[in-house]
């Protein structure tokens, strides 16, 4: 697999190369109301990416109330760690204020979403905050603020959001990668087909959803094996 330009030039900070991202809505479609069965599902997969060598997680959920999400994520963060690794980084979508309470490690807000000086606050400095963008201007905007890593997309059409911007393609992830030094993060429409391209166009980590979490006939731990096993 071809290193990323920016790599070679020098950019040190290390982000994960893979970035799965467990959409509540995609994940626990189905389920019915025992709140037991909820959390074991979620515990059984964050458990078994770990297992897998997943070094991020992040936890999308738009549509529960904080009471819910964060029972969610105390049952995921008893189970991001095992003996003999380190547990992996959680980071919760959206809801900043939670984060300290729910003892988990960051949040990634969106164009629409509570601004990143406020999430910081709101989190701590020790805490890890990553911004979306859509596009030069949003990118240049993002990388003056106090955020950790700046995610782009969508590379290509993605069916896991329904409110999306244009698609900037591969030469939109190269643009990207000229604007800014921080960790840039690729998401929108992203398999294992198309992996190794947008990684070679300058990202350094891949945020993948619906080819992890819905990827027919294997199991999110099984799909993430094969992305890491491309990045290795």
């Amino acid at each position: 697999m071809t290193e990323p330009e920016h790599k070679r030039s020098g950019v040190k900070q290390r982000f994960p190369a893979l970035y799965p991202i467990l959409d509540a809505e995609m994940v626990l479609r189905g389920l019915g109301p025992d709140p037991q069965e909820r959390r074991s599902v979620l515990r059984r997969i964050v458990q078994e990416l770990a297992e897998t060598g997943v070094e991020i997680l992040q936890y999308r959920n738009k549509q529960d109330e904080d009471e819910v999400i964060a029972a969610d994520a105390r049952a995921m963060r008893d189970a991001a760690g095992f003996a003999g690794r380190a547990p992996m980084r959680l980071i919760l979508n959206d809801r900043a204020a939670l984060v300290p309470e729910v003892g988990w490690d960051g949040v990634h807000v969106g164009q629409e979403d509570l601004p990143p000086r406020q999430a910081r606050l709101l989190t701590g400095d020790n805490a890890l905050v990553g911004l979306s963008t859509h596009n030069e201007e949003q990118l240049i905007a993002a990388n003056v603020e106090p955020v950790d890593y700046i995610a782009i997309g969508p590379v290509f059409a993605t069916a896991s959001k329904r409110d999306t911007s244009p698609v900037i393609g591969l030469e939109g992830v190269r643009r990207a990668r000229a604007l800014t030094e921080k960790p840039l993060v690729a998401i929108g429409g992203i398999t294992l087909e198309t992996a190794s391209s947008i990684y070679a166009a300058g990202a350094d980590s891949l945020a993948v959803i619906a080819a992890i979490f819905a990827a027919p006939g294997r199991s999110p731990a099984q799909s993430a094996k094969d992305f890491l096993e491309i990045f290795s």
